[in-house]
């Protein structure tokens, strides 16, 4: 019997372990462990009290459970401590990417700006009404390298306020004329930035709470402990240095794809020490992806911000928003409204997720955002962004990425790291030359994966000795078959009447673009074609305009020329949409080629915005433009004048082998563009190439060789 009593006296504690251990206590246990922010913490206590009244078979059972879990989740307060050496973070760009010298200097430029600022030392205004404790707290901290204010009460230290740059306010809670709760408020109110640590020589519980409520960044009791001191200054001083890394402006960068936007992205969370997360923007329709779902719907979910940074586990990461620009828009909202709050630092301090409820501080993350074509941003979101240029890499800049970089993670990839295996310089610019021709790196890098799978079929399907281990220009034939591009096909275009070469700017960088004009016994008319929108459609008016505003000059005399016949300007690629105000040059060189019969070398490619005046204006995209030519074999390029210290800005690789000259008026391209008819050889070379269909129209036309 004795030994029954004993075995149910074990079985009493074990019961009451099992009722302590149930879900709720043990959440409710980390609901008060954990370090939430007071209006959190008061969230997920009334959540908790539902829970607790309700039946768990309900659903709503689960909906509460699933929100305090997320709750504790999320990094309140959990910070990766960055890393702002300046020189490291130009050795990891370096080493990291070949070229990109402007973007990686704007970079440098921002983390350089962090570091000096940290360089400086940090002010902390000390407030108290006792003179001994002013004067210890000055002593311990000056020895650790801070600059010291003192003040006896709050109305002293708002005059320091007003004065002083402050980083830091330590303050005793009960003082005369003004106490440390209502400066704690005047100071969140007047300088939010300031973190606040609170003293006091009643060290309740109470007066603790009530402290922190008010925005108190720290607590700490009287008599102070100088070391708990020290400590807890350098903690608070490191997180609001923390927090601060990823405060400025909002950078985008632009460019065509493959010019490595996200990887510099990758690089930079590396360089300062950070977390880096990445998100696509691609077709995002619905702003409830963002923003997340109330409660109230079934199956609702937290937004992607919220979502991703449970998942990192950190509050400031470097937060990579990916093809911005692709963002749609329907009846299920404008996500792009949402991005507005997420990017705005007068905003994102509060961001308000619609599934957590809570107002959650975005402002310690460093967001960067990439996009193609930044035209199709909305106005007032590109207005909170900084735009960061990522142009075309030069055939220079892709060998030195494709030998360093490429070549030999595509070989690890097809399992011939081991192998002996080197490429020669000519049968790189091979590949770069003939078998692609794009602004970025990605149809480079689909090239030479080519050649690695080839070659370990090679290895697999034959003996050994057969596996070739040098890959020359002929070996590239060989694995890649014909070239897929003729790199000097423009030197050996002819010139023609009514066609000229332009240069445009597209979302996948430069490109070269041919105008072709006709001409047809009509009734005076002018057709477009081509997909062409509203600002090339004005610039060919605009430029047929200026032609006939003066005809007599130009050697078209017949006062019914322009009644009798109809004018047909087409831009090839019909299925492609284009539009932008830099081929206005292009189009009047190409009408005047036409209705003055004179050929017009195809060989120099233009670009420029022309007025109805005559006068050249401005474009954008030099760099990508030179760039094209350069892949087309252009040897001459036409630019405004008005871009011509855009141009001087360029490196030697963008211009090498490119004639580049400016122009302000567009009566200086005439006598370099077309060719006078007294040019026999010429002339001969234009009457091979024309067609019966050309001189028909010529005859039905009424034009005649002036």
């Amino acid at each position: 019997m004795f030994f029954k009593k004993k075995n149910k006296s074990e079985d009493q504690p074990q019961i009451v372990q099992s009722v302590e251990e149930s879900p709720l206590t043990l959440l409710r246990n980390r609901v008060s462990e954990a370090d939430l922010p007071q209006t959190a913490r008061d969230a997920v206590s009334r959540e908790l009290e539902k829970l607790e009244k309700s039946d768990p078979g309900i659903a709503e059972y689960s909906v509460g459970l699933n929100y305090i879990e997320l709750a504790l989740a999320l990094p309140w307060n959990s910070s990766t401590i960055g890393n702002l050496e300046l020189s490291r973070a130009r050795k990891v760009l370096d080493n990291r990417h070949c070229g990109l010298d402007q973007v990686k200097q704007r970079i440098l430029e921002f983390l350089a700006a962090k570091t000096l600022r940290e360089s400086i030392s940090q002010t902390i205004l000390l407030v108290d009404d006792e003179e001994i404790a002013r004067i210890n707290m000055n002593h311990v901290l000056s020895k650790e390298g801070y600059t010291c204010l003192c003040a006896s009460n709050g109305i002293e230290a708002l005059k320091f306020l007003s004065e002083e740059n402050v980083d830091l306010i330590v303050s005793d809670l009960k003082m005369d004329k003004m106490d440390g709760l209502e400066l704690l408020a005047e100071v969140n109110r007047s300088y939010p930035e300031i973190p606040v640590i609170m003293v006091t020589g009643f060290a309740t519980v109470d007066s603790a709470v009530k402290a922190l409520k008010s925005g108190a960044a720290h607590y700490l009791g009287k008599p102070i402990n100088l070391n708990e001191l020290k400590k807890t200054v350098a903690e608070v001083l490191s997180q609001k240095h923390t927090s601060e890394i990823g405060k400025g402006p909002i950078l985008c960068f632009s460019g065509p794809p493959g010019t490595g936007k996200t990887s510099v992205g990758r690089a930079i969370a590396e360089a300062l020490q950070l977390q880096f997360v990445r998100t696509s923007m691609a077709g995002l329709r619905d702003e409830a992806e963002l923003r997340g779902h109330r409660r109230t719907y079934v199956g609702a979910m937290p937004g992607r911000i919220i979502t991703e940074l449970k998942r990192t586990g950190v509050n400031n990461p470097v937060f990579m928003l990916d093809e911005i620009d692709k963002i749609g828009q329907d009846f299920r909202g404008d996500p792009a409204s949402v991005m507005l709050e997420v990017l705005d630092p007068e905003q994102n301090v509060r961001f308000m997720d619609h599934y957590l409820d809570i107002p959650f501080n975005l402002s310690r993350i460093m967001f960067i955002a990439t996009a193609n074509d930044i035209s199709q941003l909305p106005g007032p979101l590109l207005d909170r962004m900084e735009i960061v240029e990522f142009s075309g890499y030069t055939e220079k800049e892709k060998a030195e990425i494709a030998s360093r970089f490429i070549i030999p993670r595509q070989l690890k990839a097809a399992g011939l790291d081991r192998e002996p295996i080197t490429f020669e310089p000519d049968a790189i610019n091979k590949v770069i030359v003939e078998y692609t021709k794009e602004s970025g790196l990605r149809n480079l890098e689909r090239e030479i994966s080519t050649i690695c799978r080839k070659l370990a079929l090679t290895k697999l399907s034959t003996q050994e000795e057969q596996l070739n281990k040098v890959i020359d220009c002929e070996a590239v034939t060989t694995l890649l078959g014909p070239r897929k591009f003729l790199r000097d096909e423009a030197s050996q275009w002819l010139p023609k009447v009514g066609i000229t070469t332009g240069l445009v700017w597209s979302a996948t960088g430069g490109e070269i673009i041919s105008v072709e004009t006709a001409a047809m016994q009509g009734s005076g008319n002018l057709m477009l074609t081509g997909s062409l929108g509203e600002v090339l459609q004005e610039s060919a008016k605009a430029a047929l305009s200026l032609i006939r505003s003066r005809s007599a000059e130009f050697g078209i005399a017949n006062d019914h020329f322009f009644k009798e016949i109809d004018i047909h300007i087409h831009f090839p690629a019909g299925s492609i949409s284009k539009d932008g105000p830099s081929a206005g040059v292009t189009i009047f060189a190409a009408l005047l080629s036409l209705l003055t019969r004179r050929p017009a070398r195809r060989d120099i490619a233009m670009t420029g915005e022309m007025t109805l005046s005559g006068r050249v204006l401005p474009v954008s995209g030099i760099r990508e433009k030179l760039l094209a030519a350069q892949r087309s074999g252009i040897t001459r390029v036409f630019l405004p004048k008005a871009n011509k210290e855009e141009y001087d800005a360029l490196p030697v690789d963008v211009t090498e082998g490119v004639q580049v000259e400016l122009i302000d008026d567009i009566d200086e391209i005439i006598s370099h563009v077309l060719i006078h008819p007294e040019h026999n050889q010429v002339k001969q070379d234009n009457k091979e190439e024309r067609t019966p269909v050309e001189n028909t129209a010529d005859a039905q036309s009424g034009l005649s060789s002036p």
